[in-house]
């Protein structure tokens, strides 16, 4: 099984080698191609106005200077010749990907990218807490990882069907199970904007996150309240977004 890797993180960041080793643990023939920099929050942005540049940084190992979908269609398309990969893995992510992180990240459109390719294809996140900020517990992905990853392998993923893996911010041996979800809803609050002033007293911008007072409760049976309870995420997710039961009232509206 020929297995192309990628994330948004960037080529150096550590989750990029703890997804390799999830990869190898399900076969030898593994290539990595990831961005020169870090890409969190590019979602599935594409480059179509500025040239990709391709840097080679070891054996099968290529960092792009592009965004994740870049890198996927590289590796695809590009680097690994005419022998498509058999399954592309994007992360694992330096933070959980749920709810409505799934529009933003890079690590999700990776994945997505590969599905749309007809390949099937994962997006694995870290989750961490206060405490494990500045040291995500690695291992909790590297245990689970490669059993669940067969196993969801063996199910047969559907043809337009991107699978979402998340971890919860605990040890290995405190994880509850695995639990098979939907992707929750929560309070965007949390988002800011942070106004500051450069050298020259002109105003800037960041948007950024901060941390709720009291957070709501997610509603049972999706990826925020599998977090919550410390169980494995899995969240199959599709790439038709047509809303079904809004259609039909819609066309019965338009008559």
């Amino acid at each position: 099984m020929r297995i192309l890797c990628t994330n948004d993180d960037g080529i150096h960041a550590p989750g990029l080698k703890v997804v390799e080793e999830i990869a190898r643990a399900l076969s030898d023939d593994v290539w990595i191609v990831a961005p020169e920099l870090d890409q969190s929050g590019v979602s599935h942005s594409l480059s179509l106005n500025d040239p990709l540049r391709l840097r080679e940084v070891g054996p099968r190992h290529f960092a792009v200077r592009g965004t994740p979908t870049d890198c996927v269609i590289m590796g695809a398309r590009h680097i690994l010749g005419e022998t498509m990969p058999d399954l592309v893995l994007s992360g694992v992510n330096k933070g959980r990907n749920v709810a409505e992180d799934v529009v933003y990240s890079g690590t999700i459109a990776g994945a997505l990218e590969g599905t749309i390719l007809g390949i099937p294809s994962f997006a694995l996140s870290q989750e961490f807490s206060m405490e494990t900020r500045n040291a995500p517990l690695w291992e909790t992905a590297l245990k689970f990882g490669p059993a669940l990853l067969r196993k969801v392998i063996d199910a047969g993923v559907p043809k337009n069907t991107v699978i979402n893996v998340n971890f919860p911010a605990c040890a290995p041996d405190d994880v509850a199970g695995v639990r098979v979800t939907r992707q929750g809803k929560r309070n965007l609050g949390f988002l800011r904007v942070d106004q500051r002033r450069d050298g020259r007293g002109n105003p800037y911008f960041w948007i950024g996150f901060e941390r709720l007072a009291q957070a709501d409760v997610p509603a049972e049976g999706t990826d925020l309240a599998a977090l919550a309870a410390r169980y494995v995420s899995v969240t199959p997710m599709r790439l038709d977004r047509t809303d079904d039961e809004f259609s039909q009232a819609l066309t019965a509206t338009l008559k």
